[in-house]
């Protein structure tokens, strides 16, 4: 949503946030001014959370009550106005969220040695301090078990610029997918026989360089590595053989890891006995549908790595969590992502350290996942 604040505006709503995750209670202007050096009257603010409402990111639970945070003024706040970094998975040093992360890291290191444990141990313990440090619901997932490995792979002309990739698995399913490669000025005028020869050539060089490789090894490939001399088809193939490797290797539901249920739903906001039980319902009945939310693969930021992944109420999906917040991220093997890491609580949570946890735990993972074999 596209919506231009002030800097009047902005501070008023991040105060007005802050205020009722703190409290529970709808906020007004009185409470802002005492809590908060806004440097404005009480009749400024309150004109302000009037223009903060018109624009659909406050409510008014009652006539006569102060504002509450929309799921539209929580996503303004995750988006403009926490530190934009906290999304990239780092934080401003000496902040409440970067003391909060070490505190995770710190609680993982010492509570979990996984040379001396089980992978699914791990994963257990980690969600349990996770539940405890977040204050919300923790949810990991078991990592992606799939193996599937490239046996051969063929580059076979169909007609002029049209190429088909032919790929066998190691367990001898074949996969292809039929792509166009517009030729040079130069090769219109080519021979059939001789671009046949060619694209033999290509294939032989990457079967001798890829048979053996785990296709999800190959989606992640530095394809600029490749010989010179077959630069012009590096980028198809690449976008081929990751179109494939998404299209053939649809990730598992794998069961997932759930800590701190009964502190969570102790919250004011769950004080309605059917919404608690279409939580508990899918957390423990449709886990399916939840891991197919949580291991979304995000977006990459620059440099590669992952952010974390903030659904607010209304942006989740699925009925049960949609006066939630849900927050993730993956964990990984090398680049390949495995697994996620996930906290799930009332729309009114402490976002910064919410964020924090979560990416810190992803890490720490990530990290303790490369000594347990695949």
């Amino acid at each position: 949503m596209e919506v231009q604040l002030t800097n009047r505006q902005q501070h008023i709503l991040w105060a007005t946030v802050r205020h009722y995750i703190a409290t529970a209670e709808p906020v007004g202007s009185k409470a802002l001014v005492e809590e908060y050096d806004l440097g404005v009257s009480s009749a400024t603010i309150r004109n302000v959370m009037g223009v903060l409402e018109k624009s659909g990111l406050l409510y008014q639970p009652h006539a006569s009550a102060g504002r509450v945070p929309s799921d539209s003024g929580y996503r303004i706040y995750v988006d403009q106005l926490i530190t934009p970094s906290l999304r990239s998975r780092s934080v401003p040093q000496g902040s409440s969220a970067e003391t909060l992360g070490r505190e995770v890291e710190v609680a993982l290191q010492k509570h979990l040695q996984w040379e001396d444990r089980s992978l699914e141990t791990l994963l257990q313990g980690a969600a349990q301090i996770l539940a405890t440090l977040s204050g919300c619901i923790s949810l990991i997932t078991m990592p992606q078990t799939t193996t599937a490995l490239l046996r051969h792979l063929q580059l076979v002309q169909i007609e002029a610029g049209r190429i088909m990739l032919i790929v066998v698995t190691d367990g001898y399913e074949t996969h292809s997918k039929l792509m166009d490669l517009s030729p040079t000025p130069e090769e219109t005028q080519r021979d059939s026989e001789v671009i046949d020869r060619e694209l033999q050539i290509v294939s032989n060089f990457l079967n001798t360089h890829l048979r053996g490789r785990s296709l999800l090894e190959l989606a992640n490939l530095n394809w600029s590595e490749l010989d010179q001399e077959f630069q012009r088809y590096g980028e198809f193939l690449k976008n081929s053989v990751a179109e494939l490797t998404r299209r053939t290797l649809a990730p598992t539901a794998t069961q997932i890891m759930v800590r701190g249920v009964s502190e969570v739903l102790r919250q004011p906001e769950f004080s309605q006995l059917q919404q608690v039980q279409t939580i508990i319902h899918l957390l423990e009945e449709e886990q399916d549908q939840l891991w197919r939310l949580i291991f979304e693969e995000p977006e990459p930021e620059d440099g590669g790595k992952p952010k974390v992944t903030v659904r607010i109420g209304a942006e989740n999906p699925l009925e049960p969590i949609r006066t939630c917040t849900l927050i993730s991220s993956n964990y990984r093997r090398g680049s390949i992502p495995v697994g996620s890491v996930g906290v799930l609580g009332p729309t009114r949570l402490d976002y910064e350290s919410a964020i924090a946890v979560v990416a810190s735990a992803a890490d720490y993972l990530s990290e303790a996942f490369s000594y347990f074999n695949p």
